[in-house]
Parts: structure tokens; C-alpha cells; sequence
């Protein structure tokens, strides 16, 4: 009697056995990774620390470096000349709200910065320190690159800029720091100087005009038998408005020349001039429509009230009025240059003067020696995991076979 058949396995338990098998092979897998890492325990040890103490050693040997840091208020940012010009000629003729002051640059230290970093500066220190001979530089352009090299500079958000220099003399480098303030404070002082001599040198031409052609306008009213003096006692207000205006549009015409000699068309000052331009002219135009019938209508001081006044009176006191108006706004402008060319320059107040530092900032030793550690351990179980898969794979005939296609494919033989 033969004996019973086993039973057929059900397709669960045939489904069960090759996730079985692929467990096994992970375990087997995660177990020869832990069996090659305690194989190689020793190399992976002493290996790194052998090359972290050389690290360390290596170290010793570098040039130490100190970082001199100075930091400094850069100059408040206060309102142009040009912006508080605006502001007279809007508050002459009521127009404040057209003629209000110009916007800045928004974060006035990156302009600060931006001249620490300038090359007129580093050529001023290259100069004065004869960096050329001491980074022993073939031309001033690569001396330069040296200082910008080792030069770090920057603006928080306290208001603040800072200047920090690394050499290998302590003293040298805070020499070199406080360098940096004095030669900002030499050309922000030059700078505004050169645009405060432009401006009163060009309004002072203007303002010798305007003087010249009011005695002439005054010798004209006068020709006509009027008293100067009375009409300052009994003004004529629609002539003077309108001769007020129009001075005031002359006088913004020089301004906006002005700003155009030193400015670009796209500068904030100049575009707020130039709006402030065409709202003047906009309202003289209205006022001299408006003004025209009452203006002729205009008796002359000391006429009798229904004679017929000196036909060219009228024109004769309107120039006058607008000859010394205009004569009274170049005058302001000029002296308001004068006072601007009277002053040093900018005030740069220093917070922390540099000092020569005690303590160097590199080489950082003992970050110098942990970070050669890591990473040689992590190259050396990365080249023991590589070796041991590959010892693996040529034992394995499916693998040999696919590393000989490798070889023949990177030229390497069979």
C-alpha cells in the first residue's frame, strides 16, 4: 500500500517563502556590513585619529592669522541742499506739497559700504602701507586684490559697519582697520566738498545776473517818475503775484540746470525738481489768464483813479517785482551753498576703535583636527564597504560576469 500524497502548498504559504528568503537575505546583508566593519574595526579607527593628529600637527606649522574689527556710525542721513532748495521755492508760493524734499537711497550704509570697497580707497591704503612690497605684487591691481582678500566688510541692522582685516601682525592689522575710517571720512569729505563748490560757483554766476538785470529794471521803473520806495508802501498784488511766480519759475529752471550738472535723469531729486517745474509753470499759466483784465486795469502809484496810467508801467513794475525776486532766491541758494561748502564733510563717529588683537583667529587648531578625523573615517568605511562589495560580487558567477562587461567597457581588460 503505497503511502498518501502530501497535500499541494496553498499559494499563501508559496507566497510566504520568498518573503521568508528576502529577509534572510537582508539579515545576511545587514550582518555582513557589521561583520566588515569589525573586521576593519582597527583600520577605522586609528586610521582617522592618526590623520587628525597630523591635522593637528600641520597646524602648528601654519603662519597664525589676526582679525582686527572696527566698527563705526556711518553719517546720518539729513536732507539735501538741493531737497531743502525745493522746499523754499514751494513755501514762496504756496506749493509746500509739491516741492517737498527728494527721497534718499533706502539703506544709506550700502552706500558707505560701497566707498569702503571703492578703488579709490584701496589705492589710498595700498599707497600708504606699501602693500605692493609687503604681498610682494607685480602691480598695484593684484596688491589690491590682496587687501580686498583680506578684508571683510559689513553693515548690520543696528546702524552699524564694520570693518574687520587678517594679517599675520596684530598691529599691522588694526593699523590697516582704522585705515579703512579715516580714508571714508577723507573722500566722503572731498565729495561733498567738490558738490558744494560746483553749487555756489554756479549760482554765483546766476545771482551776479540777476543783480545786474534788477538795476537795470529798476532804472527802467524809475525812468517812468514812480518812487521805488512807494511800491513796497503800496504794492500792486496781482503784478507781484504773478512777478513772484515767475521768479519762482526761473529760479526752479536754474536748479533743475544745477542738479542736472552733477545728476542722472533718473536721480529722485532731479525728477522731484523737474515735477516741481511743471506744476510752477502750470500755475502761472493760470494765473496769468486769470490776472489779465485785472492786471490791465492796474492804475500806477500816484495816478488819479480813472486817468489812464504810462502804457508801459505795467510791464516795467511786473519786471521789476520778478528781477527782485529772482535776486533774493539766487541769493539764498548761493549762501546756502557757501554754508554747505564751509563744512568738513560728513561725521563719521567710531564706536570701537581696533586694537591690536591678542588671540589669533587661524588657524583654528582643534576645528582643524576634528574635521580631518571625520572625514577621513568617513573615506575609509566608504573604501572598506566598496572593497568588501566588490570581493563580494566576484564570488558571486552572475556578478563576476557583469564586472567583466565593466572592465571591458572602461578599457580594462577582462
Amino acid at each position: 500500500m503505497s503511502p498518501p500524497e502530501s497535500p499541494a502548498p496553498s499559494g499563501s504559504a508559496a507566497a510566504a517563502a520568498p518573503a521568508a528568503a528576502g529577509d534572510d537575505a537582508d539579515e545576511v546583508s545587514l550582518l555582513d556590513l557589521v561583520e566588515t566593519v569589525v573586521q576593519n574595526l582597527r583600520l577605522l579607527v586609528v586610521a582617522p585619529l592618526l590623520v587628525g593628529l597630523a591635522a593637528l600637527g600641520i597646524s602648528f606649522l601654519m603662519t597664525p592669522v589676526y582679525t582686527a574689527q572696527t566698527s563705526f556710525l556711518p553719517p546720518l542721513q539729513q536732507q539735501s541742499a538741493a531737497a531743502a532748495l525745493l522746499q523754499q521755492l514751494g513755501g514762496l508760493g504756496g506749493l509746500g506739497g509739491l516741492a517737498g524734499a527728494a527721497a534718499g537711497i533706502p539703506n544709506p550704509a550700502d552706500q558707505f559700504v560701497a566707498f569702503l570697497r571703492s578703488r579709490t580707497v584701496q589705492d589710498r591704503l595700498v599707497e600708504r602701507f606699501a602693500l605692493l612690497t609687503r604681498y610682494e605684487a607685480r602691480n598695484r591691481e593684484l596688491a589690491a586684490r590682496e587687501l580686498a582678500d583680506r578684508t571683510r566688510i559689513t553693515s548690520g541692522r543696528d546702524g552699524l559697519i564694520r570693518v574687520e582685516f587678517d594679517d599675520p601682525d596684530p598691529a599691522f592689522a588694526a593699523q590697516v582697520a582704522n585705515a579703512y575710517v579715516e580714508e571714508l571720512g577723507q573722500l566722503t569729505s572731498r565729495l561733498a566738498l567738490t558738490e558744494a563748490q560746483h553749487r555756489r560757483k554756479f549760482f554765483g554766476q546766476h545771482l551776479a545776473q540777476a543783480q545786474a538785470a534788477l538795476a537795470q529794471a529798476e532804472q527802467a521803473l524809475l525812468a517812468t517818475g514812480v518812487n521805488v520806495q512807494a511800491l513796497h508802501l503800496q504794492p500792486v498784488a496781482a503784478l507781484q503775484a504773478v512777478a513772484h511766480l515767475r521768479a519762482q519759475v526761473a529760479a526752479q529752471e536754474v536748479q533743475v540746470a544745477s542738479l542736472r550738472a552733477h545728476l542722472t535723469e533718473a536721480a529722485p531729486e532731479l525728477r522731484q525738481a523737474l515735477s516741481t517745474l511743471a506744476a510752477l509753470r502750470a500755475q502761472l499759466a493760470r494765473l496769468d489768464t486769470q490776472q489779465l483784465a485785472a492786471t490791465a486795469r492796474v492804475a500806477a502809484p500816484g495816478v488819479a483813479a480813472g486817468s489812464n496810467p504810462d502804457p508801459g508801467y505795467i510791464a516795467r513794475l511786473r519786471d521789476f517785482t520778478f528781477q527782485q525776486t529772482l535776486f533774493e532766491l539766487m541769493a539764498k541758494q548761493y549762501e546756502m551753498a557757501r554754508l554747505d561748502e564751509s563744512r568738513e564733510g560728513a561725521v563719521i563717529q567710531v564706536l570701537d576703535l581696533a586694537q591690536p588683537p591678542d588671540q589669533r583667529s587661524s588657524p583654528r587648531r582643534a576645528l582643524m583636527a576634528v574635521v580631518a578625523t571625520l572625514a577621513a573615517g568617513f573615506a575609509l568605511l566608504l573604501f572598506v564597504l566598496v572593497r568588501q562589495a566588490l570581493r563580494s560580487a566576484a564570488r558571486h558567477p552572475g556578478s563576476a560576469a557583469r564586472m567583466a562587461g565593466i572592465r571591458r567597457g572602461l578599457g580594462l581588460g577582462a
